[in-house]
């Protein structure tokens, strides 16, 4: 089945100090890898060296060459499941730029969300991004994973202290998103995208 595994990009959009992301992305990780249908790349968007670079229609040229092991990750993938907290009511600036900065690459493919946070679990974040993936011809899907008081639901070996609902969740989610990749994949082969 590995030929016909779909390839998933796990990203983390926090790049702050201190940030919780990490932690869920990799339990998250551990629930897809359980599976033999997809292929996960972690990405940790704190890996690129963009910095908080101001936000501009094209990156500017450092930024351009920090993106160059990036873009092609993202290009790869067939589904994306986007890993993120909520700041001030939104999403993580560095997210922003990196989605900003790759429209193409999200092009007729499905992207679904764990989120994470204090009383609302980051859905205030998750319902921003629903509405810049749409505008880049992304698929989002209906379920989300979302851990509220995200700090006291892992113990300390980063695993969810209850994890029965958090790995039903997870199963949920991706075969969701997993059954929109093989669609739209299917449906690319067929005939050309036309954003």
């Amino acid at each position: 089945m590995s030929e016909h595994r779909l390839q998933l990009a796990v990203i983390i959009g926090s790049v702050r100090d201190g940030r919780f992301g990490p932690t869920v992305a990799n339990w998250f990780v551990g629930e897809a890898k359980g599976r033999d249908d997809v292929q996960v790349d972690l990405v940790d968007l704190a890996d690129v060296p963009i910095g908080l670079a101001a936000p501009t229609m094209s990156p500017p040229d450092h930024v351009l060459q920090a993106l160059g092991g990036l873009t092609p990750r993202l290009d790869a993938a067939d589904a994306f499941v986007v890993v993120t907290p909520e700041y001030n009511h939104s999403y993580p600036g560095a997210l922003k730029n990196v989605i900003d900065w790759h429209n193409a690459q999200f092009h007729a493919k499905p992207v679904a969300f764990v989120s994470y946070g204090g009383v609302s679990g980051g859905l205030r974040a998750v319902e921003h991004l629903r509405l810049v993936f749409a505008e880049l011809h992304a698929v989002t899907t209906r379920n989300t994973i979302s851990f509220h008081g995200a700090w006291e639901q892992f113990d300390g070996n980063g695993r969810p202290k209850d994890p029965h609902g958090p790995a039903t969740a997870a199963k949920n989610l991706l075969n969701q998103v997993t059954w929109w990749a093989r669609a739209l994949k299917d449906a690319k082969a067929t005939m050309p995208y036309q954003a």
